[in-house]
């Protein structure tokens, strides 16, 4: 039993949708930010700025640990 590919990625994008729904605002907007810095560094890299886009491109990784810090000081047990 083999299941179409067409079928499966359909699946997947449903899979993703649901789980962004789950989201809070605040996820949401770090999400979106670290992944605009993300994008804004590679364009600095390859119009050749490449010391900004390293300083930019480290700003992903601290804007994903501070949203994993909100999550862990608000978790409620």
């Amino acid at each position: 039993f083999e299941v179409s590919p067409r079928k499966e990625s359909s699946t997947n994008i449903k899979q993703y949708l649901l789980m962004f729904k789950k989201f809070s605002l605040t996820d949401k907007l770090l999400f979106i930010s670290a992944s605009l810095s993300l994008v804004y560094s590679e364009i600095l890299f390859f119009n050749g700025n490449t010391n900004e886009a390293i300083f930019v491109g480290i700003w992903v990784p601290s804007i994903l640990a501070f949203g994993i810090y909100l999550k862990l000081i608000n978790k409620n047990d």
